[in-house]
């Protein structure tokens, strides 16, 4: 294969310039890491085993040690705060959305002072519980831990005092509000993913200043967008960055028409296949195995059950025209929203507005159940891991599954977002099965056969990728002390950079989608509304089958992972 070959596609190009990031930041971070950072994790390690070895609970001294340990962080070292600056997204504000790009020291005098009196009765409060729980562990020490009755007492109470200790955490920061200015850090980012991407597509001999024009109003959309998502009552709503980037732009694109001049930088696919292979990084196999085997069951088996059943209804049932539609709406809502339908599209080469359709289908669900499911699952007294379990296997987006997770807990968060990472990884799987599956369909329908040759063409070689991204982050978080790898790899290259460009890259692929989307051309998808009976018939299943797994694995096969989770 020419040299000159690995440079001419979006899909290559999504490769380089997602790797080019992470090779960035993994150098940055490595270079500058946290002070003392090896000393530190040990000390706290140590305290912690002794703590361990001393009650049979997690003791005050335990949490707080391990509370020092998540302190030690990649993303609060110079270097760290500085990257995080420049990917940072705008903040969230009330009433004036200039307040999330510029924030005076008067202003931010104003909003500490707004919340002191929440800060000091939220503190006392913390300091109180942990006096209680201080009595009821000594009162335990005092039987050398013997006594179930106050071993049982001095959990409870210290469950109590992490409750508000995590509602502190919140206050807390709102309450430490400094000034800001995020205005040159966003043109600082513009400037930098304007010239990753304009220079990509001068090498494929498409116009880069003609794109740097048009990238400039792509990207002031997507900070409105996220301006938006930051509202308080928007937020609560959820209603995410991705439903306004679409939205703007299809109020644009079907009311005074997209401007030739803004085109040529609406470059869907190369954003968000750039921004997947990012996606990949954050997918780490040893966190994955933390949940085990009934997280793999519960993804892996109904993922794809779901997906060739839905597929079918659409095809056999439903007898939906265009196969391509069916299958990227079977993918979006069986795998995980945007990322498999983006990589499905690709596999089956979809038309665009067939995904634009699937993405908003997928964004209205979403964010109805994220918003419903937490609530529901309170009112049946779920268990949170299985709760959890049911949400990370169903609700689309990431993001989502973290937001409705933290509404029932960290128990909840952990284990949703963990299986939303195990089902991320089908991802690649399920475009190569398209790939193969459509080739061998138009093959029949042409009368050829059709070999690995052509199915390798058809192949979305940006999942080549996302793979290659997770295998490497996993082999690197796996060889590295799992202190060094938590501050530098988790904390560091991940949350506090990758994770941030990640958000901006999917933001301009839907501030594109809107752009470049006519509802005329919609329209003829929604006949007979067949789309939105897919969608919801293929959801419903998936809620009812994940819920069977989950309970099934978590409770009755695997009882005993669940018990120490």
């Amino acid at each position: 294969m020419p040299i000159k070959s690995l440079f001419q596609t979006e899909d290559h190009w999504a490769i380089w310039i997602g790797a080019a990031f992470l090779l960035i930041g993994a150098s940055l971070f490595f270079a500058f890491p946290p002070q003392n950072m090896t000393q530190r994790h040990q000390q706290w390690e140590q305290r912690m085993e002794q703590e361990a070895q001393r009650a049979p609970f997690h003791t005050l001294a335990w949490h707080e040690a391990a509370d020092a340990q998540q302190k030690i962080k990649g993303s609060s070292t110079t270097i760290g705060k500085s990257l995080g600056q420049l990917t940072a997204k705008p903040g969230g504000w009330s009433t004036s959305p200039l307040t999330a790009l510029v924030l005076s020291p008067s202003k931010a005098a104003q909003k500490r002072q707004a919340k002191e009196t929440t800060f000091q009765e939220s503190q006392e409060t913390l300091a109180r519980l942990k006096q209680q729980a201080n009595m009821a562990q000594n009162k335990a020490a005092d039987q050398q831990f013997q006594d179930e009755n106050l071993n049982a007492a001095a959990q409870t109470a210290i469950a109590n005092w992490r409750i508000q200790h995590k509602k502190f955490s919140k206050i807390s920061k709102k309450y430490k509000a400094k000034a800001y200015n995020k205005i040159p850090s966003l043109l600082a980012l513009w400037l930098l993913l304007a010239l990753a991407f304009g220079l990509s597509r001068s090498v494929m001999q498409k116009e880069f200043w003609a794109f740097l024009k048009g990238f400039a109003i792509v990207f002031a959309i997507g900070v409105v967008a996220y301006l938006l998502a930051g509202q308080t009552n928007m937020k609560t709503l959820g209603i995410g960055y991705a439903a306004w980037a679409i939205l703007i732009g299809l109020l644009i694109s079907n009311t005074i028409g997209t401007p030739a001049w803004i085109k040529p930088a609406l470059q869907t696919e190369l954003y968000i296949k750039t921004g997947l292979v990012l996606l990949g990084a954050e997918i780490l196999f040893g966190k994955i195995l933390s949940i085990g085997l009934p997280g793999i069951f519960v993804a892996w088996i109904v993922t794809p059950i779901v997906l060739i059943s839905t597929y079918w209804f659409g095809q056999k049932v439903l007898k939906i025209s265009s196969k391509t539609l069916n299958i990227t709406i079977s993918a979006d809502m069986s795998v995980c929203g945007v990322s498999a339908a983006v990589a499905t599209a690709a596999a089956c080469q979809a038309k665009k507005e067939e995904l634009t359709l699937a993405i908003g289908l997928s964004m209205i669900f979403t964010s109805v159940m994220m918003i419903v499911m937490p609530i529901a699952i309170k009112a049946m007294g779920m268990p949170e891991v299985l709760g959890g379990a049911w949400m990370g296997g169903t609700i689309d987006a990431t993001g989502a599954v973290v937001a409705a997770g933290a509404f029932l807990g960290d128990t909840a968060l952990n284990v949703a977002a963990t299986i939303k990472m195990i089902q991320n990884i089908l991802i690649g799987i399920v475009a190569f099965g398209v790939a193969i599956y459509f080739a061998r369909q138009n093959g029949k329908a042409q009368g050829k056969d059709i070999g690995w040759g052509e199915i390798w063409l058809r192949f979305p070689k940006f999942i080549l990728g996302f793979i290659g991204a997770s295998i490497l982050m996993s082999l690197l978080y796996s060889s590295l002390p799992e202190g060094t790898a938590y501050s530098i790899i988790d904390q560091g290259i991940i949350r506090g950079y990758s994770k941030n460009i990640r958000g901006w890259l999917f933001c301009l692929a839907f501030v594109s989608i809107g752009l470049s989307t006519n509802f005329a051309q919609l329209k003829k998808h929604f006949s007979g509304g067949k789309p939105l009976i897919l969608y919801l018939c293929g959801q419903s299943f998936n809620l009812v089958l994940t819920l069977l797994m989950a309970y099934v694995m978590f409770y009755l096969v695997f009882s005993n992972i669940t018990a120490s989770i």
